[in-house]
Parts: C-alpha cells; sequence; structure tokens
C-alpha cells in the first residue's frame, strides 16, 4: 500500500502566490524539505495542466518527493509514478483504484468523521480533513470543524489524515498531538514572504510535534 513520504503537504494555488511564479516557490520550499507537493490548478486546461505538472515532476523527482494531481487520473496516468487526491464528491475510490492501479498513491478530502470513515473502507490510501480552523479557502465547505473533530476522527481511522485549514505551525503542532498524521497547507507557504522560513517551521512543527 503506497504510503505519503512527508507529513507536510503543500496544496497549489498560483492566484494565492502574490505575483510570484508558482515553480519557483515550490522549489524553494522543495530545498528546504522533501514536502508532498499536491497540484490543484482548477481552471487550467488539460494541456496546460500536463505542461506545468511536467514542470513541477522535474522538482519533486530530483529531490525525491511526491507529487499527487488533484482529481484528474488522466493527467497523473501521463507522468509516471504520481498519484491522485480526489476530491469529496469525485469518482468513487474504488473506480480511481481501478484506473490508476494499486502502485499509486490515492488520497481523498472529506469534511466529517463520518466521510473518512466511509472512504477508508473503500480503500483509500489517506485522507484530508478540513476544514479545521477558519480559513478563506474553505467557506464554501462550512464552518471549522474544530481540533476535537480531527481528535476523533483520528481515534477511529486507521489511514493516515492529515489536517488542512487555517493551519499555522502552532495549528500544525496542535494537529499532530491530536493525532494526525500530518498537516496541509496553501497560503502559509505560497504566500509567505520568505518561503523557506516557513517551511522549515512548518516541517519542525509537524515533525517533532512539541
Amino acid at each position: 500500500m503506497p504510503t505519503l513520504s512527508s507529513r507536510l503537504l503543500v496544496v497549489t494555488d498560483r492566484h494565492q502566490t502574490n505575483g510570484r511564479p508558482l515553480v519557483s516557490l515550490l522549489q524553494r520550499a522543495l530545498t528546504v524539505s522533501g514536502l508532498t507537493i499536491q497540484l490543484r490548478e482548477r481552471d487550467l486546461s488539460a494541456r496546460e495542466l500536463v505542461t506545468l505538472a511536467r514542470e513541477v515532476q522535474a522538482l519533486t523527482s530530483s529531490h525525491r518527493s511526491q507529487l499527487l494531481i488533484n482529481d484528474r487520473i488522466d493527467i497523473a496516468l501521463a507522468l509516471e509514478g504520481t498519484g491522485v487526491h480526489l476530491r469529496s464528491n469525485s469518482l468513487p475510490v474504488s473506480v480511481a483504484q481501478k484506473l490508476l492501479g494499486a502502485q499509486r498513491l490515492l488520497g481523498v478530502s472529506v469534511h466529517s468523521v463520518e466521510e473518512a470513515l466511509e472512504v477508508e473502507s473503500q480503500g483509500a490510501d489517506y485522507i484530508i480533513l478540513g476544514p479545521i480552523y477558519e480559513t478563506p479557502s474553505k467557506q464554501m465547505f462550512g464552518p471549522p470543524l474544530g481540533i476535537h473533530t480531527l481528535e476523533r476522527a483520528c481515534r477511529l481511522v486507521r489511514i493516515p489524515i492529515v489536517g488542512i485549514g487555517g493551519v499555522t505551525a502552532s495549528r500544525a503542532r496542535a494537529m499532530r498531538h491530536a493525532g494526525a498524521f500530518g498537516a496541509a497547507v496553501i497560503t502559509a507557504i505560497l504566500g509567505a514572504e520568505d518561503v523557506e522560513s516557513a517551511t522549515r517551521e512548518l516541517i519542525d512543527a509537524v515533525t517533532l510535534a512539541s
């Protein structure tokens, strides 16, 4: 069963980089640590997304890091060894697994403990649960779940759970203490003025959990 290689995931959004090129920011973050990158650029065409994915894969390969493609199984299959992260309303896990094969990492976004248990039973490799804290990028999913919901999910679910939503270093540390495998961020790294320092601080939080 494939596993996450990093406790810190960076979910991309090139519209939240303060006007800076996405790939160069990812390169800066990867020089600090071999974090996992989830490429999520929903407004790109398939051709544009493949081009960007190849650029990002060149970075992740050179740093021995994981690359996940958000929801686009076709794009992932065009790139050797790339995993997929499904939206909560996407294809069923069983269907995605048949298309991807057993060797590629497959994760799913969920927004409740019940959804987490369901996708675990379907065979997902890991779960991203959120929003745990208030964040503008996740307002469409309703009010934040809170750390106690994350803690409950981690008690009931056996596969790795990654918390997302309003993550800071201190909140990432709290998530780890609640039982989460790690944390996923967007603007905490992509919007940071000092990308390297922000990455280092978050890696320390999810790794040391102290």
